[in-house]
């Protein structure tokens, strides 16, 4: 028997015997928890060989929604089963006014990190983590930015008091180090997480969501990187057809370097993605600097490969239509009761954005 089909079946059968909230919540957290079982298999996707690694990611992905599916439904009939006992037990006083319900949503930030997750994952990528708090070196240095780069200075780079060598990192690139110090080539990951910069205005924040792909390998050109590219995007705003530019740019971790500009057209006052003539920049990626390899322990001379850089707040803000970033985090009910999600729901389709 698989081991996802021996997951399945002992979750199902779990499940079908719980009674109460608080053993369904065990269970949600045993599965979906941040140590939890499907969370870490996804972790261990790099770990897969690669002729595996595509169908696993799949299954997983449908054993994932599937138990999202039979946990809501539980949850629905807990909860009916309480008010059909309260009903029976308790005397109603039906001349009160009834009770108003409001239920949690999930922030769109949070909704599109699964979201990106899902879709990277399904083509062998696992997931990193770094710390928020690092060190000029692995922000800086390990990923070739010079000591004179005008990203050093203090009115980019939240520094800690008292030190002159801490920070909030600017990127999620410190990850890429980390990952390479820590492990042997090959390499396919993503690492979404917060970033800081000194930035602030209706498309900027000083803090905001950044996620960070890195693939290494013998072969890897920049062929590959267009394919994963074009590959996510089509996914993402879910759609068949889509437009997509390379224009050389210049990032010290890259060379050569790019910007991506997505095609879309102005319709009904709202953007669609992968039609028309004029061109939105989502991301920035290149080809791994030879020096970055040297600083990570990884021989450039055998090993190559890409990575690319997107914002998590303006890949939500063009899917979900919201138009200012700093609504995000202004901690509106109201805000968050339109943009918010329902838990375990899955969008299918956006509003797009107003002009």
């Amino acid at each position: 028997m698989s081991e996802i089909k021996k997951i399945k079946e002992e979750y199902i059968s779990k499940l079908d015997k719980v009674l109460d909230q608080h053993k369904l919540n065990e269970i949600k957290s045993e599965l979906f928890g941040k140590n939890g079982i499907i969370s870490n298999k996804f972790k261990q996707l790099s770990s897969i060989n690669e002729d595996k690694r595509k169908e696993f990611a799949s299954e997983l992905n449908f054993l994932k929604n599937e138990l999202q599916e039979v946990i809501l439904k539980k949850n629905e009939d807990i909860q009916n089963q309480e008010i059909n006992k309260k009903l029976k037990d308790d005397n109603i006083d039906v001349t009160l006014p009834g009770r108003s319900y409001f239920s949690g949503k999930i922030h769109p930030v949070s909704q599109v990190i699964d979201e990106v997750t899902s879709i990277f994952s399904e083509i062998g990528f696992s997931v990193e983590e770094g710390p928020d708090v690092e060190n000029e070196y692995y922000n800086f240095s390990a990923l070739n930015t010079p000591e004179n780069h005008p990203a050093r200075d203090m009115h980019d780079t939240f520094y800690l008091d008292r030190s002159k060598d801490l920070l909030l990192r600017t990127h999620t690139s410190p990850v890429q180090i980390r990952t390479m110090l820590k492990g042997k080539p090959p390499f396919k990951i993503i690492a979404p997480g917060r970033t800081y910069r000194h930035d602030s205005d209706q498309t900027h924040s000083p803090m905001f969501h950044q996620l960070e792909g890195l693939h290494i390998d013998k072969s890897i050109n920049m062929g590959h990187l267009k394919g994963c590219l074009y590959y996510f995007v089509k996914k993402f705003f879910e759609v068949d057809k889509v437009k997509i530019r390379f224009r050389p740019s210049h990032f010290p971790f890259t060379e050569p370097s790019a910007e991506v500009d997505i095609g879309y057209k102005i319709q009904d006052g709202k953007i669609k993605i992968g039609e028309g003539d004029k061109w939105l920049e989502i991301l920035g990626c290149g080809m791994v600097h030879p020096n970055v390899l040297k600083n990570a322990k990884v021989n450039p001379k055998q090993y190559q490969g890409y990575a690319f850089g997107v914002g998590i707040d303006r890949l939500a803000m063009l899917k979900y239509g919201i138009n200012d970033l700093r609504a995000f985090f202004e901690s509106d009910i109201r805000w968050l009761e339109f943009y918010g999600f329902d838990p375990l729901d899955v969008p299918t389709n956006y509003r797009g954005l107003s002009r």
